[in-house]
């Protein structure tokens, strides 16, 4: 709970007016990137754990399959984080567009790990700067945080999915000892 409630704070601070909006506070960015460091590990063990069979798997005709879902988060993280950056993203269904096995969507979604690492390694100055998300402007940092919050939101989805599918998500597993 601590962790959503967090990532919903820096979200309100990130939405504010601009003209109403505080400096972005030293360790910004880090508080930023640990909440999105840990949703992504969760998401990434999620994705390998996930049997190649379940990956078709839809809890109901409604909703993506776990694929899609994996393939949803990894084409956001790419258009999120370039936005970051200040650097073109493509759509955000590229990879839901094009990939399909399990193989293919893991591949895809470390690579959208690899590169948000870019942009959550900015500093606090750069992440002042502006940016186009969704054909508005917000700050690279809002950019960051909507991005965490995103991952938070569909990592909440594949939960479900895994626990429908008898399996234990890795947020509910014991840590392993040091």
């Amino acid at each position: 709970m601590h962790r959503i409630s967090l990532a919903a704070a820096l979200v309100a601070v990130a939405s504010l007016p601009l003209a109403s909006r505080p400096r972005v506070a030293s360790g910004s960015v880090s508080d930023a990137r640990a909440i999105w460091s840990n949703v992504s590990e969760y998401v990434t063990q999620s994705a390998e754990d996930v049997s190649d069979a379940d990956y078709s798997f839809r809890p109901t005709p409604e909703v993506r399959t776990f694929g899609q879902l994996i393939a949803h988060i990894a084409g956001s993280q790419h258009l999120m984080c370039a936005a970051a950056l200040g650097e073109p993203g493509g759509s955000e269904d590229d990879i839901e567009k094009t990939k399909t096995t399990k193989a293919d969507l893991v591949a895809a979604l470390k690579a959208s790990n690899e590169y948000c690492k870019r942009a959550y390694a900015q500093t606090d100055d750069q992440v002042a700067g502006m940016t186009k998300l969704f054909g508005q402007d917000h700050t690279r940092f809002y950019a960051l945080v909507l991005n965490a919050t995103h991952d938070n939101e569909h990592y909440g989805n594949i939960v479900t999915y895994m626990r429908m599918r008898g399996m234990v998500p890795p947020s509910s597993r014991p840590s392993p000892k040091s």
